[in-house]
């Protein structure tokens, strides 16, 4: 239970400890009382304690760790003073972004250091000597073994924001050799939705005497998420998602498949049949994938077809809806699918499609969740009214991609999958396919 629900009184970011400069500067961003997450943990972080906060997603971690820091750096000010680990590309970006908000009046500069971006224009951004460094782990190990002129060695912070994906297998020795070149002597704080057993480990190889701030049970969906699901056959699995979009077509929705391949497929057979989707994945190039995003974010399209590379950590306020398309075969990547709706207090729905296939995973999503959902209801008779018109578009679908993908084999194979241009031919209308409402 956060303080200020214990003494009664609405605490503001002022009573937390922060300066006039940053407190101006939440003001400016019209952020009007801290979160949970921000009253607990940035008294202790100003204090000097390593911290071990553990919340909902779009909780409001990323302002509990920058706050601290941002004023620790006004104090005294330098080069590589902290570091943020992120997961993924996106985060790192959008954590960046953060805090140079919060920091622009006074100057505070921050790099990106992401694969899928040429490394020498980040050696160019890191020769101007920023304060912050936010990354994902690979690409931060390249710069610290290549680099001539970069070390952390003057690092006073380190982040290790969405920790428990940053220990999984893809991340673990990386982050093993990047504890062995930056300085014991440092402040360390540790955000995750979930605590798991590598979390726990890692805490004691590399915090001391952490104060825990936890904000929500453990595996948890906010109060104002209305939560369903709809059990079906595999074959109308399409039939059922484009039913719920075309029911819903005035909200945003994220759409989350197993693999990339599945969403360019489907964000194709939505656009055939006039639902304005993009696809999101880890096959595009990291200016497609910031592309799609601004898109959805700019409300050009309203539907997001993405993996779980989006389920983390991006902060995109306006998401209405989530549906599982395809239930995640680990039951904690639900609760960061559903989290990118009914954030900062706002309402959202979640809906799972669950086929035969996938019941016994949706059911470890139950017993994790603590509660039996409710069924989304629909006729089926209705949604069948839709399958020959999707059966139509996705055929058109998987025709027109196998044609590229075959032009693309036939040219040399230069161009590699991430660089395919999407949004030219998702942009084509087939003229066999036409925009159509649920008659």
């Amino acid at each position: 239970m956060a303080s200020d629900e214990l003494d009664g009184e609405v605490k503001t970011f002022k009573s937390l400890g922060l300066c006039d400069q940053l407190v101006e500067a939440v003001a400016k961003l019209d952020w009007q009382n801290p979160t949970p997450i921000q009253v607990e943990a940035i008294p202790h972080a100003l204090e000097g304690k390593d911290l071990i906060g553990l919340a909902q997603t779009g909780s409001g971690k990323t302002a509990a760790f920058a706050l601290p820091i941002l004023q620790a750096l006004i104090d005294s000010p330098h080069a590589f003073f902290a570091c943020v680990l992120a997961p993924t590309r996106e985060l790192a970006i959008q954590i960046s972004e953060q805090f140079e908000a919060l920091g622009y009046e006074f100057g505070a500069k921050s790099a990106v250091l992401v694969g899928g971006v040429d490394m020498v224009q980040q050696t160019i951004m890191l020769a101007k000597r920023p304060h912050i460094i936010v990354a994902t782990p690979g690409r931060l190990m390249d710069h610290v073994s290549n680099t001539k002129g970069f070390s952390l060695r003057t690092l006073k912070y380190l982040v290790l924001d969405e920790a428990d994906r940053l220990l999984n297998e893809d991340f673990e020795k990386t982050l093993d050799d990047i504890l062995k070149v930056i300085p014991r002597e440092r402040r360390t704080y540790l955000f995750s939705a979930t605590m798991t057993k590598k979390v726990k480990k890692l805490q004691r190889a590399c915090l001391r005497n952490p104060v825990k701030i936890e904000v929500a049970s453990k595996y948890s969906t906010v109060d104002t998420l209305k939560q369903q699901y709809r059990f079906l056959p595999s074959q109308h699995k399409d039939c059922y998602l484009v039913y719920i979009l075309t029911e819903k077509c005035q909200c945003t929705t994220m759409v989350f498949t197993r693999t990339c391949d599945a969403t360019l497929l489907l964000a194709t057979m939505l656009r055939n049949l006039g639902i304005r989707a993009t696809p999101i994945s880890g096959h595009m190039s990291q200016s497609k994938r910031l592309g799609a995003l601004n898109m959805f974010k700019a409300g050009e399209c309203n539907v997001l077809i993405c993996t779980d590379v989006a389920s983390r950590g991006l902060d995109i306020p306006s998401v209405d809806m989530v549906i599982n398309y395809d239930i995640p075969s680990n039951s904690k990547d639900y609760i960061h699918r559903v989290g990118r709706t009914a954030r900062a207090g706002r309402s959202g729905v979640a809906i799972s499609l669950v086929n035969q296939y996938e019941l016994e995973w949706y059911i470890q999503i139950e017993k994790l969740i603590g509660k039996k959902l409710p069924e989304f209801p629909a006729q089926e008779v209705e949604v069948l009214q839709f399958l020959e018109r999707v059966t139509e578009a996705k055929r058109l679908a998987t025709s027109k991609l196998k044609e590229k993908g075959s032009k693309k084999r036939k040219g040399g194979g230069n161009e590699g999958e991430d660089d395919v241009d999407i949004g030219k031919y998702l942009g084509q209308k087939d003229v066999k396919s036409k925009k159509f409402t649920k008659r």
